[in-house]
């Protein structure tokens, strides 16, 4: 797992861990990626399952009971919009 925050407030963050790197954010930010990062290691340990052999459908279901959602896709530039002829 890669975590990225994109807030910051002038320090540099990196933690390392099983399964996952986590790179910049505010210290809140950076903790809770952090927090979140573990939690997911516990679910899997839990389950007996690595991540790497885990479905993309079982890695959403472990996600989601941590609490994080998963964003929806935004429509590509070739779609056509609606109202428009």
């Amino acid at each position: 797992m890669l975590g990225l925050g994109l807030d910051s407030d002038g320090h540099r963050r990196l933690t390392t861990g099983p399964n996952f790197a986590l790179l910049g954010g505010t210290e809140e930010t950076h903790q809770k990626m952090t927090e979140t990062a573990i939690k997911i290691n516990e679910k899997l340990v839990a389950t007996g399952k690595q991540l790497e052999n885990v479905s993309a459908e079982e890695f959403d279901d472990i996600a989601a009971s941590v609490g994080l959602q998963k964003q929806k896709q935004k429509p590509e530039a070739s779609e056509p919009s609606e109202g428009i002829s």
